[in-house]
């Protein structure tokens, strides 16, 4: 099932996307809710991200290049970190990079959603706390990382969590490729398999350290092949079984200054 917000006129809606229509729904998506018995035809509807996420943690450096390059040992401590809500954007939206740099690097992401309060949860039954899944862009400007490498300012612009366009709760995340183009030419296309750190460890690990609750995201990794990209670049991040993430960048207008 496919879950998705969009707006129409100056109304925010929540739906399920079904074939070229978005069949309306009210209540809570991770617990009771039920069809309005309103439908729109999706070629009608402005989308956004699919969730307003309750917090959004990344996972750095976790993919490598071919099965042959695991560590036989996985790192004791994963490289985690946080991003703000308030970095979030939905597909066709605006990225904007920030004033006094000229380009950004695009990280194309396989996205966690949590659907139930988890604590200490073991790694065997990890997925049963699982919602769904989207597709996200961990949009970086390594420019602004602090030189004793910490990396909250280059991860937490605003616009730099492109989400969407769907969350889709019928999804085996281990059968699966995250791909990015730019400009229409693909620069990344991996399997998750190739997470140095798995989706079950990841999610069991967080949930061992703090309580995930429901509209948790967690940035999964991205695969190589990121890059650098600046003003009038388009990047479209693809999992085929979810859909495709499109935005393009723009550079932040220059304050005006008084005389």
């Amino acid at each position: 099932m496919k879950f998705t917000r969009f707006t129409q006129g100056s109304s925010i809606y929540t739906g399920v996307v079904t074939e070229n229509t978005i069949k309306e729904i009210k209540g809570d998506i991770y617990g009771d809710w039920e069809y309005t018995g309103k439908t729109f035809l999706a070629a009608d509807v402005t989308l956004l991200a699919p969730l307003e996420p309750n917090q959004i943690i990344g996972i750095g450096a976790n993919y490598v290049f071919k099965l042959e390059d695991l560590p036989s040992e996985l790192p004791e401590i994963p490289v985690f970190f946080f991003k703000p809500t308030s970095s979030v954007i939905g597909p066709e939206e605006d990225i904007v990079i920030p004033e006094g740099i000229e380009k950004v690097k695009f990280e194309s992401e396989l996205v966690i959603v949590i659907g139930k309060e988890a604590k200490n949860v073991p790694e065997s039954e990890v997925l049963d706390y699982v919602f769904g899944y989207t597709v996200g862009n961990d949009v970086t400007a390594p420019q602004f990382f602090h030189k004793d490498g910490h990396w909250t300012i280059g991860k937490s612009f605003d616009t730099f969590t492109p989400l969407g366009p769907v969350i889709e709760t019928e999804l085996d995340p281990f059968a699966v490729k995250v791909e990015a183009k730019l400009n229409g030419v693909e620069k990344q296309n991996s399997a998750t398999k190739l997470m140095i750190i798995p989706i079950r460890r990841m999610v069991s690990y967080l949930t061992h350290m703090m309580t995930l609750k429901p509209g948790d995201v967690i940035l999964t990794g991205s695969p190589v092949g990121a890059e650098f990209v600046g003003a009038g670049d388009s990047i479209e991040c693809v999992i085929e079984e979810i859909g495709t993430l499109r935005n393009s960048y723009v550079l932040a207008k220059e304050s005006v200054k008084s005389n």
